[in-house]
């Protein structure tokens, strides 16, 4: 994992598109050693340089596969739900499975949009721009719509292919059921945390190296435990149901978008603007001296 930052930070260097930081910062960042927050700043950041100077195919596509591979967490679940379906710790079990999905996704390195939230908005933060508004524009639409292409694709072979027996099948109906049940407010108040969470795994994958795994499953194991909604890895579930008759189209698309507008929330307008605000004299000042003689 030191390696791929160190890479992609070189990448950004070569360009000329790093942000104006000492030299220090800089080669910590780098190394991916002992970070101090505005090294991951640093990592974070280029990464969402490198994001948004991808070509449109690149992030279709990518996006797409993170909509298949997030539908994973669901079967997981529904798996775990029939296995366990007279377990007097059956949610706590499950709800492992929530995770499965999320570790593919991210170490796999797909384009999911909840990761955007704070990736695509650093460098949007540190130099606010009509251009560059418009390419985190761009950027949220191709992979939101990519991500529900993929989710809308794993519920359909589900249900009309078959793919996954009947039996787990009716155990990822019986998971997605209680999301359909939400109401349009509490969707949205429970996707603030998921989209807080998600942003911090994020930040903390620079630092996390080797334990990058449990830091993932970590937090996305308390997603599905504390009932929060996530607006990828539910719109499987909100396919499913719509697809099954269980729930009416007004409704499924209601739930989608306050999902989605809570999950922005907690990714954007508390974890990145918080992580943004923590380093942002720090930049100030090193930008400063730097330009002194």
């Amino acid at each position: 994992m030191a390696e791929h930052y160190e890479a992609k930070h070189h990448h950004s260097e070569r360009e000329d598109t790093s942000l104006d930081a000492s030299a220090e910062d800089k080669q910590d960042a780098a190394d991916n050693h002992s970070l101090s927050p505005v090294s991951v700043y640093i990592v974070v950041h280029e990464e969402g340089m490198e994001e948004l100077r991808r070509p449109a195919k690149s992030l279709w596509w990518s996006g797409v596969a993170a909509g298949i591979a997030i539908s994973a967490s669901v079967l997981a679940e529904g798996i775990l739900h029939t296995i366990f379906l007279d377990h007097p710790y059956r949610v706590a079990i499950e709800n492992l499975g929530y995770t499965v999905g999320f570790v593919l996704v991210i170490l796999g390195r797909l384009q999911l949009f909840t990761e955007n939230t704070i990736t695509a908005i650093l460098p949007l933060l540190s130099r606010p721009s009509r251009e560059m508004a418009w390419c985190t524009a761009r950027l949220w639409a191709i992979v939101f719509l990519a991500n529900m292409a993929g989710t809308l694709g794993a519920a359909m072979m589900t249900l009309w292919v078959r793919t996954v027996p009947p039996d787990y099948a009716e155990g990822m109906m019986a998971i997605s059921a209680h999301y359909g049940e939400l109401s349009a407010w509490d969707a949205f108040v429970r996707g603030t945390p998921a989209g807080f969470f998600v942003a911090a795994i994020v930040w903390m994958l620079p630092s996390a190296r080797a334990s990058a795994i449990f830091v993932i499953m970590m937090f996305t194991y308390l997603i599905a435990m504390g009932d929060f909604t996530h607006v990828i890895a539910g719109s499987t579930e909100l396919f499913l149901l719509l697809l099954d008759g269980q729930l009416g189209m007004g409704h499924a698309l209601a739930l989608l978008f306050v999902t989605l507008a809570g999950n922005i929330v907690g990714g954007t307008g508390l974890f990145a603007v918080l992580a943004y605000g923590q380093v942002a004299d720090e930049l100030d000042d090193e930008a400063q001296a730097a330009d002194q003689p």
